[in-house]
């Protein structure tokens, strides 16, 4: 495919905003051409900055616009599959953040359409795959050096700072929950690291800083552990607390070694020695974290378009990592061993 990808956005919001400024000036061989907001501060704001001939607070007009190749789904989680399959259905490239969905039978809908046009180009965003530090890992388990993976541990704590602004976010119920809407890039790695899919998972939490999570039936703070087919462990942490900001922490534990990734999330090389001692800065947020990434994802999903392939992470992906993370928020729910396969434990 020759020339330029015109692409066309929806959703403005904090991660939105990140795309959509890596698409307009930081990624060769493309251009963003529409922008779609019901927040028309937002439509204005990036209309002036960046000049985008067109706007829309209407996501299907949007897909009426013929001069566009692909379609940038940035918007809540719960919009993620019906626009998927529209973008699909009118004929342009795909490219979803995660999750792909909030319930597996809309997944499998998305995947059905997926395969139904296969001569296009369909990504989902687990940025993680394409983070240096976590593709370095990949390659590391793959020559051996760790021998046989059977255990992953992933922390993912966001800093409490911004406990309020996600309350909001989830009192609107556009997360599907913290397992679904955090834990759901761990189920990712440990998929693609322990190259297993999850048999078992067993998931508690709570709201125990703030008892506004209990009364959503939603957890500030949880794990779960899974058992996956290969019979390969894994322990997963997520929470909305962490004092000291935005912590990513990845273990793989094999038969002859192990790998850390993230122990420390220091922002930076810089430290200060004061009367508290030595401290370190820690990252504030997911997009300082996984700048590069982000990035990095995207410049992919265009050169898969100009190079007519497709992306080694695939719907499929994202089908199986939300079936974990679905059965985890069933678990959580129901506080009982789900079996993450057993599909009628996993019903809307």
């Amino acid at each position: 495919m020759a020339g330029k990808i015109k692409v066309g956005i929806v959703g403005l919001g904090r991660l939105g905003r990140q795309h959509a400024e890596n698409i307009a000036s930081r990624i060769p061989n493309c251009e963003l051409t529409a922008i779609c907001s019901v927040v028309e501060s937002e439509i204005n704001e990036f209309q002036e900055k960046w000049g985008i001939p067109y706007s829309y607070a209407n996501y299907d007009e949007m897909l009426t616009n013929k001069e566009l190749d692909a379609i940038f789904i940035a918007s809540p989680s719960g919009y993620h599959c019906e626009q998927i399959i529209k973008a699909l259905h009118a004929g342009f490239h795909v490219f979803s953040e995660k999750p792909l969905g909030l319930y597996l039978e809309e997944v499998e809908e998305v995947k059905k359409a997926v395969e139904a046009h296969s001569d296009k180009v369909f990504m989902v965003g687990f940025m993680r795959r394409y983070d240096r530090s976590y593709a370095a890992a990949k390659q590391k388990i793959d020559n051996g050096d760790i021998g046989e993976p059977i255990l992953i541990r992933c922390y993912g704590l966001d800093p409490a700072s911004q406990m309020d602004n996600f309350l909001k976010f989830a009192k609107a119920n556009y997360s599907g929950g913290l397992f679904l809407d955090m834990s759901i890039h761990d189920f990712d790695l440990a998929r693609w690291y322990m190259g297993s899919e999850a048999q078992e998972v067993w998931a508690i939490g709570g709201g125990y800083a703030r008892s506004e999570f209990d009364e959503l039936q939603d957890a500030e703070t949880g794990a779960a552990m899974v058992r996956f087919a290969n019979n390969a462990m894994g322990i997963f942490v997520a929470g909305r607390n962490s004092a000291h900001g935005y912590h990513i922490e990845t273990e793989i534990i094999g038969t002859k070694g192990s790998i850390r990734i993230g122990t420390v999330p220091e922002r930076n090389q810089v430290v200060i020695f004061n009367e508290t001692g030595a401290v370190k800065e820690c990252f504030d947020g997911f997009i300082e974290r996984f700048e590069q990434a982000y990035l990095s994802e995207v410049e992919e999903f265009i050169n898969c378009i100009l190079e007519e392939r497709k992306p080694t992470v695939t719907v499929q992906d994202g089908v199986e990592s939300t079936k974990l993370g679905y059965a985890c928020k069933k678990s959580f729910e129901t506080r009982q061993l789900i079996h993450v396969q057993t599909e009628s434990l996993m019903t809307n």
